[in-house]
């Protein structure tokens, strides 16, 4: 539900009611993630996508249905080899979609869409699976441990089910989680899906030169917030980077100490100068961030390496730095070295490999959890 927030809170604020079918659970291969959502408005209107086209249709009817009988109702969709002309989803695999009627009424889905677009930490929580009377009922745990709603009028279940959505709040992931009816954390009683809002991923682009410029275009199209920094006025300007959130004129190195970074941030280095380039990896390399990249050939590369030596690295900082940047597309222009540069971060974070897909027989989605159930990204 929260995957399309923006468009949910503006139909929110206008006053109007809708249904919202959320992918709450994936079994194999399919086209969208847990938190994928499609929904629709009392005037037949549709936003978002649950499978990407092979179910929609369906989905959309599962949406008016709610929206007219009021009831919550969660339903799979897979792939059937005896009727191919069936519902379901061609890539093999199945999803379970929780249908929601969302009224004037429906405070805790509401904040939570308000909460979304404000960037604010937030976990939606709701019982994907249960007794029929809590299906559907809803917790909005704030990035404080705080909590509005509630699962059942039992404060037990409440204060269970707001710490099992804040830890996965505070790891930034969506995911299910089971405990039991009487609020113990004993698996077998409820099922909950928790969507986690956080702000999105940091990417600091260090250097502003013609090829950060495509950089910082790819990470917000892969929905990072995007900083560039680079000592020198002349070229770090708004005018170059309109698009970046942020320009700063700063050391990289001292930039990166001042400032907050954490698991999923990205630092991608195109200075390729010393001088800039070993004080700023000699730090980015000690932070516990997602991906450190550093542009160059591979004689500076090379020479890069054994200056890190010097300052003191060792082989398992070392070995995080991805340099030459990116992955091997025989990029010549900066838009297409900036596709190589995301595509790497992209397979770092899902754990791609980077070969081509055709003849391969590894799996479309490295990280999804192959257990039937399993709803983590």
């Amino acid at each position: 539900m929260l995957d399309i927030a923006a468009a949910l809170h503006r139909w929110s604020e206008e006053g109007r009611e809708f249904a919202v079918a959320t992918v709450v659970a994936v079994d194999g291969s399919a086209p969208r993630a847990p938190g994928a959502a499609l929904a629709v408005d009392s005037e037949g209107a549709a936003v978002g996508s649950v499978s990407g086209g092979c179910v929609e249709g369906a989905v959309y009817e599962l949406c008016v249905q709610a929206l007219g009988d009021g009831r919550t109702v969660r339903e799979r969709f897979g792939y059937s080899d005896e009727d191919a002309f069936a519902v379901g989803l061609t890539c093999g695999g199945a999803i379970d979609v929780l249908v929601t009627p969302v009224r004037s009424d429906e405070p805790v889905l509401r904040a939570a869409l308000s909460a979304a677009v404000r960037d604010g930490p937030a976990a939606l929580t709701r019982v994907v699976r249960g007794p029929a009377g809590l299906l559907g009922r809803a917790l909005l745990v704030r990035g404080d441990g705080s909590y509005e709603g509630s699962l059942d009028g039992r404060s037990a279940l409440d204060r269970r089910a707001a710490a099992e959505a804040r830890a996965l709040l505070d790891a930034g992931r969506t995911g299910t989680v089971e405990i039991a009816e009487d609020g113990t954390s004993c698996p077998g009683g409820l099922t909950l899906f928790v969507e986690s809002s956080v702000p999105p991923p940091h990417m600091i682009v260090f250097g502003a030169v013609d090829f950060a410029t495509a950089l910082v275009r790819a990470g917000k199209f892969l929905g990072h917030h995007v900083t560039v920094c680079d000592a020198r006025p002349v070229f770090a300007t708004r005018a170059r980077f309109p698009e970046a959130d942020d320009v700063v004129v700063d050391w990289p190195h001292r930039y990166l100490k001042g400032t907050a970074t954490d698991e999923r941030t990205v630092l991608c280095v195109l200075t390729h100068d010393a001088r800039f380039d070993i004080p700023l990896l000699e730090t980015a390399l000690r932070l516990p961030v997602a991906y450190v990249g550093a542009m160059g050939s591979r004689r500076t590369h090379e020479d890069r390496d054994r200056r890190l030596r010097e300052v003191g690295l060792g082989e398992g900082e070392l070995s995080r730095l991805r340099s030459p940047i990116g992955l091997d597309l025989g990029a010549r222009t900066p838009e297409e070295t900036a596709l190589s540069i995301a595509a790497e971060i992209v397979a770092e974070r899902r754990g791609g490999t980077g070969a081509p897909l055709t003849g391969a027989r590894t799996p479309i989605h490295h990280d999804v959890d192959r257990t039937p159930g399993a709803a983590l990204r």
